[in-house]
């Protein structure tokens, strides 16, 4: 499964947006968790750049700018015409005191606070402040950010951001955008499949790029969502395959699911699951990067990297070879569902 090979988003598109296998997800280059040097950056993009990646995506929240700022380092290195690029609305970032900071996950950056905006202001706002960042004239992809429950606090919440987005013209700053051809597709990055299909209810997307909710842990977007996607033509791009990292690390003490320590159900599932990779040959990790990608409406796949170190693994991963008989016997398990899309 070559990183290099490339689906296009949707047929739809007045300008096509065809997206490698393997993306670049840029949450890492806006500091996560940890502070990385402007040279680790560069050398990290530069690493997925050498492996043939060609779609990166970003967002102001990231480091408050910091990893928008980055990633337009590398384009203007690689030559805009030559990628696919996308980021977020829904977040203005302004000048504030220091106290006033409000870094989220992010460590070292700069002195800005966030303030949540899905109106026609805030989406032309937002865009300009990161095209500025970027120092592009246009992007190809711009998502609507975190308008899912869990980014915003409760379901009540969500549905609020939603109404923000249509009532106040969010939606219609983001038509005009694409109607204009400044930017090629429109959609949301979020970490729920609900809301998006909420959101297909509403109006026209293109894609969606959807964090963790269609894994090899996880398949209830099988039920709607993804069947809706597939008769509407909307690509996703797939983020958080590894569900926060108990995919990538397996059943350890302390691993990680969905941003938290992973419960013991999701940890004895897991473990049944390596097992049943074990006895194939098969890492945790390798099953978990390349499920997704069997679905016939994701057509990339995001994992994160901060270091170029952590790129070559990604690659790795993805072009590791898999028995058909993997997932059969994932199935006879009950561990993935039966009408998951699978080679063979």
């Amino acid at each position: 499964m070559p990183v290099a090979d490339t689906a296009p988003l949707n047929a739809r598109t007045a300008r096509p947006v065809p997206l490698t296998r393997m993306g670049f997800g840029g949450a890492g280059l806006g500091n996560l968790y940890r502070a990385i040097t402007e040279d680790q950056a560069q050398a990290t993009l530069q690493a997925a750049w050498d492996a043939g990646i060609r779609y990166f995506d970003t967002a102001p929240q990231y480091g408050l700018g910091r990893s928008e700022m980055r990633v337009g380092a590398a384009v203007a290195r690689f030559g805009r015409d030559n990628l696919v690029l996308s980021t977020k609305i829904g977040r203005l970032l302004l000048d504030c005191a220091p106290e006033e900071v409000t870094p989220e996950a992010f460590v070292d950056v700069p002195q800005k606070r966030i303030v949540f905006d899905y109106s026609y202001d805030g989406v032309m706002r937002s865009y300009e402040a990161s095209r500025e960042r970027l120092d592009i004239a246009n992007a190809d992809i711009l998502l609507v950010h975190d308008v899912d429950a869990f980014s915003q606090g409760s379901r009540e919440a969500s549905d609020a951001r939603v109404r923000e987005l249509f009532d106040q013209g969010g939606y219609r700053a983001l038509s005009e955008l694409r109607a204009a051809g400044e930017i090629a597709a429109i959609g949301a990055g979020v970490n729920e499949w609900q809301v998006c299909e909420t959101l297909l209810g509403l109006a026209d997307w293109d894609g969606f790029l959807l964090a963790g909710r269609y894994t090899l842990l996880e398949q209830e977007a099988l039920d709607s969502f993804l069947p809706l996607c597939e008769k509407r033509d909307v690509g996703i791009i797939l983020g958080g395959p590894y569900n926060s990292g108990i995919l990538a690390t397996g059943p350890v003490p302390g691993a990680k699911y969905n941003y938290a320590d992973a419960p013991p159900e999701v940890l004895d599932r897991v473990a049944r699951i390596e097992s049943v990779c074990r006895a194939h040959g098969v890492r945790l990790i390798e099953a978990a990067l390349q499920f997704p990608l069997h679905h016939p409406a994701v057509k990339t796949v995001i994992p994160g990297a901060m270091t170029a170190e952590e790129v070559a693994a990604n690659v790795a991963v993805l072009d590791a070879a898999i028995p058909d008989a993997l997932w059969s016997d994932l199935k006879t398990e009950g561990l993935i569902r039966a009408e998951a899309p699978v080679p063979g």
